[in-house]
C-alpha cells in the first residue's frame, strides 16, 4: 500500500501527502509494537488512536505557555507563501537570479507544510482536546546541522527515526565497536534511511526512476553532522565562539547550497514545483467558489423568508 496507494493520485499535493501520512503511519506501528512512540500508552478512545496513527501529530507531555509572538508570525509565513505563489503563477521566477532560487524552493516547502500543519493541529486541538507538538521549531534559526535536523525540522519524523533507525543501529554496531563509532553508524543509518524514503516520495511524485541524487544529499548531511559533533568536542573550539547570527546564515546557506545541488533537481526536471503551485491556486478557487455559493444561499434564503414575512403582514392587514 505504501508504494502502490500514491501513484493512484496524479496530484503532487495528494501523492506527497499520502507518501508522508502513510510512511509516518508505518513507522508509528512498528514503534507500538515495542511499546514506543505516541501510541503507547494507547489512546482513551478509537477516534484518538486513529488520529495519533494517521496524521503527523504528537501529544505534547508539557504543554508550553502560549505567547502572542507565534500568532503574527504565522500571519508573516502565510503571506510570504502568498508570495512566493504569485511569483510561480506570473512566471516571474525566469528573472530571478540563482541566488534567490537558492533559497525559494526550500521556503516554498516549508511554508507550504507550515501554512497546511499548523491550521490542521489547531483544528485537531480543539478536537482531541489535548496540547500537540509542532512539526517545526523555527528551522531557519539553526545554529547548526545538529539544530537544524534533530531540534528544528520535522520533529515528528525526527523522534520516529531516532527510536526506530537510530537507536536499533547503535545497540547493535555496540556489540562490534565502541559506542562512538556505533553512534557515527547510526546517525548515518537514519539518513540514509531518510534518503531512501524521500527517494519513494520522489518516485510517486515523477514517475521516474530514483536517480540517488536525494540519498546522496541525506548522505551527505549525516557525514557533516558527524564531523560536526566530532569537531564540537574538540578543546579548541571553545577558544573562538562563533556568533548565532553567524552561525544560523552559514547553515541556513548550507542546506540551501546543497539542496539546490542534490535535493531539487529531480523536482525541477518533472516541474513538480510549478505543478504544486498551480493545484493551490485551483483548490482555493474550488473553496473560494463553494464558500461564495454558501453565502448567496443564505442571502437567498434570508430574502425568501422576509418576503414571506412581508406577505403575512401584509395580509393581515
Amino acid at each position: 500500500m505504501f508504494l502502490v496507494l500514491p501513484l493512484c493520485f496524479s496530484s503532487v499535493i495528494f501523492c506527497a501527502f499520502t507518501v508522508f501520512f502513510l510512511s509516518v503511519a508505518s513507522l508509528k506501528l512498528v514503534q507500538f509494537s515495542f511499546d514506543l512512540g505516541p501510541l503507547f500508552p494507547i489512546p482513551s478512545t478509537l477516534f484518538r488512536f486513529i488520529c495519533f496513527t494517521c496524521l503527523p501529530i504528537k501529544l505534547q507531555k508539557k504543554p508550553k505557555p502560549q505567547k502572542d509572538f507565534p500568532k503574527w508570525l504565522f500571519a508573516i509565513k502565510v503571506a510570504i507563501t502568498f508570495l512566493v505563489v504569485l511569483i510561480h503563477e506570473f512566471d516571474y521566477i525566469q528573472y530571478l537570479p540563482p541566488v534567490l532560487l537558492l533559497g525559494l524552493y526550500p521556503l516554498q516547502i516549508y511554508l507550504g507544510l507550515e501554512t497546511i500543519v499548523v491550521p490542521l493541529q489547531f483544528l485537531l486541538t480543539i478536537t482531541l482536546g489535548c496540547d500537540l507538538e509542532p512539526l517545526f521549531n523555527e528551522p531557519y534559526l539553526a545554529t547548526s546541522l545538529q539544530d537544524f535536523w534533530g531540534r528544528r525540522w520535522n520533529l515528528m519524523v525526527t523522534d520516529i527515526l531516532r527510536s526506530t533507525v537510530y537507536s536499533p543501529a547503535r545497540s547493535l554496531c555496540e556489540w562490534f565497536v565502541n559506542p562512538e563509532v556505533a553512534s557515527i553508524i547510526g546517525v548515518l543509518a537514519t539518513f540514509i534511511y531518510s534518503g531512501l524514503g524521500h527517494e519513494v516520495l520522489y518516485f510517486g511524485l515523477t514517475r521516474e526512476l530514483p536517480s540517488g541524487e536525494v540519498t546522496l544529499f541525506f548522505l551527505l548531511h549525516g557525514v557533516c553532522v558527524v564531523v560536526e559533533v566530532w569537531v564540537k568536542k574538540k578543546t579548541f573550539v571553545g577558544r573562538w565562539p562563533v556568533k548565532p547570527a553567524v552561525s544560523r546564515l552559514v547553515t541556513v546557506g548550507f542546506v540551501c547550497v546543497t539542496s539546490g545541488w542534490l535535493f531539487f533537481p529531480q523536482l525541477k526536471r518533472g516541474k513538480v514545483m510549478e505543478r504544486s503551485v498551480k493545484e493551490a491556486l485551483l483548490l482555493v478557487d474550488f473553496f473560494k467558489s463553494k464558500f461564495f455559493c454558501f453565502l448567496g444561499d443564505i442571502m437567498d434564503h434570508g430574502n425568501m423568508m422576509l418576503s414571506f414575512q412581508n406577505a403575512d403582514h401584509h395580509n393581515y392587514y
